[in-house]
């Protein structure tokens, strides 16, 4: 009689390492298709600062659909507001947030970058400038903004909004 020299599997132990491969393998597929699908804005050297008496003083307009003082690439997704909660609270930049300004959070572009925000259900546009990182853990957000923002854009009631992100000179 032979025996064999390495390690036997039983049916129960073969089907979770089955499994597991299986599992492994869809969630590298998802990661995959995730990172293929979604296009991020590129901040560049150089970019304008403003300060926040200017931000508060921009106004919403009406928005074309291919805006032309746009720099870069377009990002589609949700936005999401936050105001009351996190006011006179240190931002990831280091300055108090206000919920009065026109000021933004996003997860990628640097701390200054003016984004021309657009919110697809009616057209209203508002430009707002990013102090801020996030938001985090809710999918399909790419953009959280203060409470005048979402005032701006009229997506207050709703609390989230499709909206359309492109960097502007």
């Amino acid at each position: 009689m032979t025996r064999h020299t390495g390690p036997t599997l039983n049916a129960r132990q073969l089907a979770r390492r089955l499994a597991r491969l299986a599992l492994i393998t869809l969630a590298l597929c998802t990661a995959c298709a995730v990172s293929s699908s979604r296009r991020t804005l590129k901040p560049e050297a150089g970019d304008r600062q403003t300060s926040d008496r200017q931000a508060s003083d921009r106004q919403a307009t009406e928005a074309s659909p291919m805006p032309r003082d746009c720099i870069g690439r377009v990002q589609r997704g949700k936005a999401s507001w936050y105001g009351k909660r996190h006011h006179g609270r240190k931002t990831a930049s280091g300055e108090r947030f206000n919920k009065n300004a026109l000021t933004a959070a996003h997860r990628t572009l640097k701390f200054g970058t003016v984004v021309k925000v657009t919110n697809q259900r009616n057209g209203r546009s508002v430009e707002v400038r990013i102090n801020d990182r996030g938001p985090f853990g809710r999918r399909g957000r790419i953009i959280d903004l203060s409470e005048e923002a979402a005032r701006q854009l009229r997506m207050r009631k709703r609390g989230v909004a499709p909206v359309e992100l492109c960097r502007v000179e």
